[in-house]
């Protein structure tokens, strides 16, 4: 990002973009929800058409006023309490699928269980003859039989794969900072390939789990957070790695230079988020 010295904000002319994304959204949920109720896709692609028109056209004019030169030192410090909050509002968004399944896995069980002192009654009334074990499909056998999914294999890849593409991206912000550009894309490349073999490799263990191990969404209480978790996890990972691709795209035009580089941060920021966020799933929703 480029910046001057004057202290005010940059207040763009009027522009067509929010409302062509407003109809875009529109579009799409309505989409989704014709074809949830049997309908065609068409409004779902046509939705989706808008929205990927709206983020060329919205984010290149900001690139443009960047590398133009029309934001202050403030505005880079807006920018960054922004991405900021929105991390922040991400690990919320997590917080609350983990809550899930640790509410699910410490409390409800042992409820069920007749284990648990504070619901005693619970066990006896409702299912007398469960017995609490992770991974389960609740006392219902919601789903039929499964196996559960090991940590070992494609997981453990997967962890290996996403861990090093911290370090690449690490890496590529290393080279950036010494202004050494071929660094920079060499990091960068190896990131967004390391990030899609990520998501082919996620697309890979879910049709072996659903196919093969009938582990499916619909596999009581552990299919559900198992798919909810993971499958949220594998949609963040697809972003962050289109985004890096998008930097990748700018290092080789020569956008960015060792101190206006806040485009290349956010995204760094963004993936080493991911990454974390990895580690947890792999410990509380694969090893444990």
């Amino acid at each position: 990002m480029s910046t001057t010295t004057h202290p005010t904000y940059y207040v763009p002319h009027s522009s067509p973009w929010p409302i062509i994304g407003a109809v875009g959204l529109f579009t799409l949920m309505l989409g989704g929800a014709t074809l949830l109720n049997g309908g065609h896709a068409t409004l779902l692609y046509i939705g989706l058409a808008i929205l990927i028109t709206m983020m060329f056209g919205w984010f290149g004019n900001v690139i443009h006023e960047s590398r133009s030169g029309l934001y202050s030192e403030q505005m880079d410090r807006s920018f960054r309490w922004g991405m900021g909050w929105f991390i922040f509002s991400e690990v919320m968004f997590f917080a609350a699928f983990f809550g899930a399944l640790l509410y699910a896995r410490e409390f409800a069980l042992p409820w069920l269980d007749g284990t648990s002192s504070s619901k005693p009654m619970v066990h006896d009334l409702l299912w007398p003859h469960f017995e609490d074990s992770w991974p389960t499909n609740g006392p219902g056998r919601v789903g039929g039989h499964f196996e559960p999914m090991s940590a070992w294999g494609l997981p453990a890849l997967n962890t290996l794969i996403l861990l090093s593409s911290g370090a690449t991206v690490t890496w590529a912000h290393w080279g950036l900072l010494k202004d050494n550009r071929r660094q920079l894309c060499l990091g960068l490349a190896a990131t967004v390939l390391l990030g899609f073999t990520f998501v082919v490799l996620q697309a890979v263990e879910y049709s072996h789990a659903m196919h093969e191990m009938n582990l499916t969404l619909g596999s009581g209480i552990y299919g559900s957070t198992f798919y909810m978790l993971t499958g949220f996890h594998g949609a963040h990972v697809t972003i962050g790695a289109i985004i890096l691709l998008v930097m990748l795209l700018r290092s080789l035009a020569g956008h960015f230079t060792p101190h206006n580089h806040f485009g290349f941060e956010a995204a760094a920021w963004y993936w080493h988020f991911v990454d974390v966020v990895w580690l947890g799933l792999f410990v509380f929703v694969y090893w444990l």
